[in-house]
């Protein structure tokens, strides 16, 4: 099992929730978070007064998925968060030691 993390840029979660959808990932964890790669953050102008933004805002997808869909799970996720412009984020892959369905105890695979 793995657990693949995505860091996106928020307004690209529907496309790839659909993306996922369509390869058969039954649920994801959603979060919103702040960050920074090399983008750096950047200014803006409120009320006269300019400043810094160092970090922005991003959305974090966590999927625990078998290894049989690894690549389909990365394909869907760099296809649709894709704009080809800096700051489209990053995914990460980690192993996933156990999952356990707290409702039915089900272990492994079948907790997923």
């Amino acid at each position: 099992m793995k657990l693949v993390t995505a860091i996106i840029k928020p307004f690209k979660l529907d496309a790839v929730r659909d993306a996922l959808a369509e390869a058969g990932v039954k649920g994801i964890t959603v979060s919103e978070v702040k960050g920074f790669g090399r983008q750096k953050g950047h200014t803006e102008l409120y009320r006269g007064a300019e400043y810094v933004v160092d970090f922005l805002p991003k959305t974090m997808l966590q999927i625990a998925v078998d290894d049989s869909q690894v690549d389909a799970v990365l394909e869907a996720i760099g296809s649709a968060a894709q704009s080809g412009k800096i700051g489209d984020g990053k995914i990460f892959v980690a192993n996933l030691e156990q999952a356990i369905r707290i409702r039915t105890g089900e272990t492994g695979t079948e907790a997923i």
